[in-house]
């Protein structure tokens, strides 16, 4: 180490040291002085108001996102309760589908004035459902036109889900009957594990 930085050998008295220490105290005050003064550490007051902006602007943002997620929880509940509630009101239980739709089929036939064939009945599993399935009919029957029409407007405006997924109509070689094959889905409810 250089000998003129030997603190050892400093002259305290000397009026030139104590000088020289009394300047670089001042300076380095100075310094500390200037940088509290136009570079806080915490920030100017422009910053400050800036970073206020910013964070109100991400509140603000942040309280819509909060605003939206409850409006979509809301409708997702909605649907799931209106959805309960049309499960319930029109689509039937698996151990009582046979005799209801079988009832109901039978008495739209009567109502209509036609006669109901023999008919069939397959299920099959919904993918993605465990409580659901998709329940088709093939059922024939003979009537004349008025009072087929009268039976596709009875199962249309039926309480039970009926779909009409085809319909073949051909005439019978005497009288003015008609000889119709009828394909129709409905939804059934159950429970895993159940079979028709």
């Amino acid at each position: 180490m250089p000998r003129n930085f030997n603190l050892s050998g400093l002259k305290w008295n000397d009026p030139r040291v104590a000088m020289r220490a009394v300047l670089g105290v001042l300076l380095a005050a100075n310094l500390a002085a200037a940088v509290i003064a136009f570079k806080p550490f915490g920030g100017g007051a422009d910053d400050l108001r800036r970073e206020r902006q910013d964070l109100q602007r991400q509140l603000a943002q942040l309280q819509a996102q909060v605003k939206r997620a409850r409006g979509i929880a809301a409708k997702v509940q909605t649907a799931r309760s209106e959805g309960d509630k049309f499960l319930d009101e029109y689509v039937t239980n698996r151990r009582v589908v046979t005799s209801t739709l079988q009832s109901d089929l039978f008495q739209m036939a009567k109502d209509a004035g036609i006669t109901l064939l023999p008919n069939t009945w397959s299920s099959e599993p919904i993918e993605g459902s465990d409580t659901l399935s998709m329940l088709t009919i093939n059922a024939g029957c003979t009537g004349t036109y008025a009072s087929l029409a009268k039976f596709v407007n009875l199962v249309d405006k039926s309480n039970r889900f009926l779909i009409i997924e085809s319909m073949m109509a051909a005439p019978q070689q005497t009288g003015a009957n008609l000889n119709v094959s009828l394909k129709i889905d409905t939804f059934i409810k159950e429970r895993p594990g159940e079979t028709l």
